[in-house]
Formats: structure tokens, sequence, C-alpha cells
């Protein structure tokens, strides 16, 4: 009897360590958009790349998935040099000393058949604060090109510069930055 129950519980054990299947970011179809008032006169946006990092996808229960995302603080496109420049300095990005930006959930709550409010410690300029993403699994399925696995998903969320020592001319800058995020990822092998 105690050689069932132990070999009942390894299966239970070890279906358990194979049901998440591991998701890795495809960096050129995956973007960060996002934007902030200025001056009441325009609203002003930006966009990152070069985002790496792998989502483990647990589809029988999608609540302990994860997700680990990373780019770095200079592959910013802000369409103005100048703007640019000055956002990397210390004032901002403070990209010579924090090049990197990352993001790791710490649990998923679903809210729906394909969403849910993913919250992660999101670490920017050397700070790290907790967000929530509303999350929305666009689509999963066989990708026609590559003959593969894959998954789709966007997210909103919204932070304050001001969190991360980043406040530079707030009020009048906007201190709200409103994130939207699309991201393309392929099963691993």
């Amino acid at each position: 009897m105690k050689s069932l129950i132990l070999a009942a519980a390894l299966s239970t054990a070890a279906t358990m360590s194979f049901a998440a299947d591991t998701y890795t970011l495809d960096p050129s179809h995956s973007q960060i958009v996002f934007h902030y008032e200025h001056l009441g006169f325009s609203t002003t946006y930006g966009m990152f790349s070069g985002i790496e990092g792998e989502i483990s996808l647990d589809q029988e229960d999608p609540a302990q998935s994860s997700v680990s995302v990373s780019f770095p603080a200079n592959s910013l496109i802000t369409g103005w040099q100048p703007r640019f420049d000055h956002l990397m300095t210390g004032d901002f990005f403070g990209a010579d000393e924090n090049d990197t930006v990352t993001f790791k959930s710490t649990s998923i709550e679903v809210t729906g058949e394909d969403t849910g409010k993913i919250t992660g410690d999101l670490t920017i300029n050397g700070i790290t604060k907790p967000v929530v993403l509303d999350a929305k699994m666009n689509q999963m399925g066989d990708h026609p090109q590559a003959g593969k696995p894959w998954a789709g998903f966007s997210a909103t969320t919204s932070v304050l510069r001001s969190d991360f020592d980043m406040g530079m001319f707030a009020p009048y800058v906007g201190d709200e930055v409103d994130i939207m995020i699309s991201i393309e990822a392929m099963k691993a092998e």
C-alpha cells in the first residue's frame, strides 16, 4: 500500500513539474510603448525594444504561471536624439549605472477566460516597486511561419515617474506614465 501511495505521489509530482511550458520572448515582435503629458500641450511617446524574457505558462492553472522580462534602458526610441540623451542621464533612467529595466511577476490573478492581473516587481533606475499589469492573451497556437507553438499577449499599466526617482519637471511634465505592452513568445525547445 505504501509503495502505491509513493508511486501516486511521485506521478503527481512529475506531472506538476511538467505542467508549465516555457516560452521565450521574441524580441523582434515585442514592444513596450509609453506616453506622458507634456505641459498640457501634447502627449509624448516612447518605445522600448530589445526585450528578452521568459514565460512559464501553465495552461491547466494559469495562476501558477510566471513571467520575467528585461531590456536595456538605452533601447529607448524617442524620435529626438536630445530627448534620448537627457532621458539616459541621472535625471531619469541613470543608464550609466542602471542600464537594465526588469520585471518579475510575483502573482497572477485570473480574471477571465483570456485575461488576468499580473503583479510583479518592476525595477527602473535601480529602484524596485510593485506594479500590476492588466493582461490579455491575444492568441495561442502554431505559428504559421515558424511551425511551432507561439503565444501573444498584451498588457497595460501606469506608473509614477517619481516612484523611480525620475520625477524631474513634475507636475508640469506628467508624473503618471501609461504603458502599453505587446509581446510574442515561442515555446522553448
